[in-house]
């Protein structure tokens, strides 16, 4: 272990360097000035928006080796200008969580256990239960006779964290089913 000197003392520092009201360097210790930040070591950056509320803050993802290393607000994004709430600001622990699923899980009906499940086998039970769904629901025309062309067997209920483009989307492809209970979180 190093001898310490008192030529180190921050006061000294602070006399040695002409930093008088102690708000510069000579007060930091030399553990201080070793310390660099998550985001300096990052490969690279990527924009994105934060996932909780409906507001869109923008959010700078610092990615190192293919992990998210630190999550910060965005100061070009002019709805946040850089900051981010509480949850916002947490949202690498959302990411990195070591209970954080990553793959499908199915529960059959009437088992009560949960089993892992490909993906590509999830998406084909989502749609055949959405045109089965669909097909069950169907009014072909009222009871005068007047043509309805719609089910009501599907509806969409929309989060809170999707933008205009992805509503628009979400709202074509539901009406060009034959849907008319279509809204958004944000909205209600």
């Amino acid at each position: 272990m190093s001898r310490f000197s008192p030529l180190e003392w921050p006061v000294i520092r602070q006399l040695r360097t002409g930093d008088h009201t102690g708000r510069s360097s000579a007060v930091q210790s030399q553990r201080t000035r070793d310390i660099t930040p998550r985001t300096a070591t990052a490969d690279r950056v990527v924009q994105s928006i934060c996932p909780y509320c409906a507001v869109g803050c923008g959010q700078k993802v610092y990615v190192k080796d293919e992990r998210v290393v630190q999550i910060e607000g965005d100061p070009d994004s002019p709805i946040s200008r850089g900051r981010l709430c509480p949850k916002g600001s947490a949202s690498e622990q959302l990411v990195n969580s070591p209970g954080r699923q990553t793959q499908v899980l199915y529960r059959a009906p009437g088992a009560s256990e949960w089993q892992p499940l490909e993906r590509e086998k999830a998406i084909d039970m989502i749609a055949d239960r959405f045109l089965e769904s669909r097909r069950r629901g169907w009014q072909d025309t009222d009871d005068e006779g007047r043509p309805l062309r719609r089910t009501m067997g599907v509806a969409s209920l929309g989060g809170a964290t999707l933008d205009n483009e992805e509503n628009y989307l979400i709202k074509k492809l539901f009406t060009a089913a034959g849907a008319v209970q279509i809204e958004n979180q944000a909205r209600i």
